[in-house]
């Protein structure tokens, strides 16, 4: 079990935050898809490109492991939709943007910590998650959260180049 982590994590001061965007994900494993679309439609509109596949792959990986360790059971699929409405959601994704860096937190109602498996085969189609996050990322973390909302904060914090104004 991993201690929760906040070193390296930007300060949350919402007047030195450059853009912020947030989507809610419905508890269906679509949402890896819309969470995947969301991400590289809001990096393009803020003209980070220098790192997107990376941002995106990591996203997935946050993603997922809040769809299949911080909520009870999924759903049987439906048919998707791009971020749908608050209501019902089970996972938020956000977005931030500092000069030279990006947060991407997954939010999950999962009070248990995330966990880094230890696999040495590596033909299994699960149980690597974390270690891409922590490849691809500049760093990462994660923090329960208080009061009613309840839950936790999983985050990638990644350095990337300024757009060009």
């Amino acid at each position: 079990m991993l201690k929760p982590l906040r070193q390296g994590l930007p300060p949350l001061d919402p007047a030195a935050v450059s853009d912020a965007a947030s989507c809610a994900l419905a508890a269906r494993y679509e949402a890896v898809r819309e969470a995947r679309q969301f991400t590289r439609k809001t990096l393009d509109q803020w003209g980070v490109d220098d790192r997107s596949d990376d941002v995106c792959l990591v996203v997935s990986e946050l993603v997922t492991n809040a769809l299949r360790h911080g909520l009870p059971s999924l759903p049987e699929p439906r048919t998707p939709g791009l971020c749908p409405p608050e209501r019902g959601a089970a996972v938020r994704l956000h977005l931030m943007r500092w000069t030279g860096r990006l947060v991407c937190a997954v939010r999950d109602p999962g009070e248990d910590s995330p966990v880094a498996r230890d696999t040495e085969d590596f033909s299994a189609e699960s149980g690597r998650g974390l270690f891409l996050v922590d490849s691809f990322a500049d760093g990462w973390g994660w923090h329960p959260l208080a009061g009613t909302l309840g839950g936790k904060v999983v985050w990638a914090l990644f350095r990337v180049h300024a757009p060009a104004e």
